[in-house]
Formats: structure tokens, sequence, C-alpha cells
């Protein structure tokens, strides 16, 4: 029988609240909000608390970069326990280009099943790694913001920051046609994904 990896936590401030960070020596399991808990991020047993992991100290240092508009993409080992499609769809939104925003339904169609949007909106409720795997870049065919485990104010909120960061970092304006508090959808990204049988036997990290 298989043994289950040893768990790391530590916890670490940021702008959005104190976020629980939690990895095995494999790479990061999971970014815990504020006053969510741990079972509902898919992680069983007790964590060891251990500040001083590299994934965690990496994990620590990458969202200080990203909060400070000085990182648009993570680069951090992902350990992700989920079902087959769960971990499809919570890898494909590491493909959402920072400051941008796609819907459920073009996630869906990206994996390669387009009538699966509400399973594709399913399985982001249940991205056990918030902000690295940007499920907040995800919104509904309306524009509308939709569920957010950390709550639709600080959904807005992240939205907002990214678009500040790129009106900083260019002149020019942003990609499709802006919605709400600044943020754009982008029209084409998902329009050539690779199907989600291929896409599985990609590596998480």
């Amino acid at each position: 029988m298989q043994t289950k990896p040893m768990l790391h936590s530590t916890t670490h401030a940021t702008p959005v609240g104190e976020l629980t960070l939690v990895a095995s020596d494999r790479g990061l399991r999971a970014v815990v909000w504020p006053k969510a808990s741990l079972r509902g991020a898919g992680v069983s047993g007790r964590p060891h608390r251990d500040p001083d992991h590299l994934i965690l100290k990496t994990t620590a240092s990458q969202l200080d970069e990203y909060f400070a508009g000085e990182r648009t993409a993570f680069d951090i080992p992902l350990d992700l326990e989920g079902t087959r499609f769960q971990v499809a769809a919570w890898r494909s939104l590491a493909e959402i280009p920072f400051g941008t925003t796609t819907t459920y339904g073009r996630q869906a169609a990206g994996l390669g099943i387009p009538t699966a949007a509400r399973a594709v909106g399913a399985a982001n409720g249940a991205n056990p790694v918030c902000i690295v795997l940007p499920c907040h870049r995800v919104i509904g065919s309306d524009g509308s913001l939709t569920g957010f485990g950390g709550g639709l104010p600080v959904k807005q909120w992240l939205l907002d920051h990214e678009a500040r960061v790129l009106a900083a970092s260019s002149p020019s304006p942003l990609a499709g046609e802006g919605r709400g508090g600044g943020y754009s959808i982008d029209s084409t990204q998902w329009q050539h994904r690779l199907p989600v049988q291929t896409r599985l036997s990609m590596p998480v990290a």
C-alpha cells in the first residue's frame, strides 16, 4: 500500500489576508484562504508546520512578487490531488494570461469538452491552489464575477490588481473589451487547445 507523503505548512500574510500554504516534498498542494478549512482544500490530516520548507518558501516569495507587481506567472512545482478532470481543469487555469479573463465555456472548450462549462465551474470551485492557479480569471459569460472561494470582493481586487500592473508596465490598452473593474476578456485564448486526454499526459510541474 502506497503511503501518503508528509505534508508541510506555513501561513503567509498577503494583501488579501493570511493564506495557509501546504506542500509535500513533490510540490505545492494547497493555498488556502483565510477562514477556509484545509479539508475544504482537499488536504487530509494535519500538515507539519515548517515555514523553512523549500517549496513553501518559494511559494511565499513568489506570492510577494505577484502582489508587488513584479511577477505575472508562477514557477512552482505542483502536487495536485483530484480526479483526472479536476486536475486537467486546474492545470488549464495556468494558461490564462495575467491581466485577462476567460469564461467557463471557453475553458471547457479548451479542454475539448465545450458542453462542460458547469463541470468546469465546479472543478474551479475546488481549485486547491488559488492565485497560483488563477481561477479568479474565469468569469461568467455575461461578464459577472460569479462564485469564488476567497469571496467576490477579493476576486475583483485580484483582477483590478492585475489590470493596474499591466497598465503601469505598458502604455497600450489591454487586449479585448474592458469589463467592470478594468480587466479584459481574451476572446481568442481558448480556441486552439489540446483535448483533455492529451493534456493529462503533461507533467503537473
